[in-house]
C-alpha cells in the first residue's frame, strides 16, 4: 500500500454499482490458465519478490463470488468455512471453488459454487464483472466475480463446507482506513497481508486481499 493510496478519501458507496459496471469487464485473463502469463495479484502482493523464495506454484484455476447485497446500505455476504475442509479451514471466505470442465465461464463456476455452498439462488444474482486474478499459497489461481444480489434471498448452507454466513457493510470494506496490515511466518518466510477485523470476525489473507483489489479497481 503506497502513501498515496493510504490517503485516499473514504468513498461514498451509493454509486458503487454504477462505478463497478463502468470499470469491470468479463474479459477472462490469459493468466487464469497460463502460469507464464502476467497480470495477477496474490498472497504476496505486499512482498512480490518472495514468490520465488517461497517456492509457491499456483496452478489450479478457481473462481469466487463477491456477493454485494443491494440494500439502502449495501453489504457484502461472507462465509465461515468448516474446520473439516482441507484448505483455509475455519476462515472467512467468499463462496467459491475450482472451475470445473462443465462450467461455461469463471462467473458460471462462481455462481454454481455459491448455490452449492450457501443456496444462493442464481436468479437473484447479477454478475457485474471480474477483478484481477489472485494467486494463493494454497495453489489456486482465483478469478473473483463481483455481483449484485437482490436483498430478498433465503440461504441454505451446506454443512460440510460452511458453518455460517454474515454480512459486512460495503462502506466499511471500501474505507481504506479499515485496511490493516499484518505479518506472519510462513515456512520460515515473513509475509505481509491485509486484515479487516469486523465485529469479532477476522477477515484477512485471500479474502482481505480480494477486498483490497475490489476497492482499488472501483475507487482507485
Amino acid at each position: 500500500m503506497t502513501e498515496q493510496s493510504a490517503m485516499l478519501p473514504h468513498p461514498a458507496v451509493k454509486d458503487f454499482f454504477a462505478r463497478a459496471r463502468a470499470r469491470l469487464t468479463f474479459d477472462v485473463p490469459p493468466s487464469l490458465t497460463d502460469p507464464l502469463a502476467h497480470g495477477a495479484r496474490g498472497d504476496l502482493d505486499l512482498n512480490p519478490s518472495m514468490w520465488d523464495l517461497a517456492g509457491v506454484k499456483a496452478t489450479k484455476p478457481a473462481a469466487v463470488l463477491i456477493p454485494i447485497i443491494d440494500r439502502a446500505q449495501p453489504a457484502v455476504l461472507l462465509t465461515i468455512r468448516t474446520q473439516e475442509l482441507a484448505s483455509h479451514a475455519g476462515q472467512v471466505a467468499f463462496p467459491g471453488g475450482k472451475i470445473e470442465p462443465a462450467d461455461q465461464s469463471p462467473a458460471g463456476a462462481a455462481l454454481r459454487e455459491a448455490c452449492e455452498e450457501i443456496g444462493l439462488t442464481r436468479t437473484l444474482v447479477e454478475p457485474i464483472g471480474y477483478l484481477d486474478l489472485y494467486l494463493t499459497f494454497s495453489g489456486f489461481r482465483i478469478l473473483p466475480t463481483v455481483a449484485r444480489v437482490e436483498p430478498d434471498f433465503t440461504l441454505s448452507l451446506n454443512p460440510r463446507e460452511v458453518t455460517e454466513t454474515f454480512e459486512v457493510p460495503l462502506d466499511f470494506l471500501m474505507n481504506p482506513a479499515n485496511h490493516q496490515r499484518g505479518s506472519r511466518d510462513w515456512k520460515g518466510i515473513m509475509r505481509d497481508y491485509y486484515a479487516m477485523p469486523f465485529q469479532g470476525r477476522y477477515i484477512w489473507g485471500i479474502t482481505a486481499g480480494i477486498v483490497r483489489n475490489l476497492y482499488e479497481r472501483v475507487y482507485g
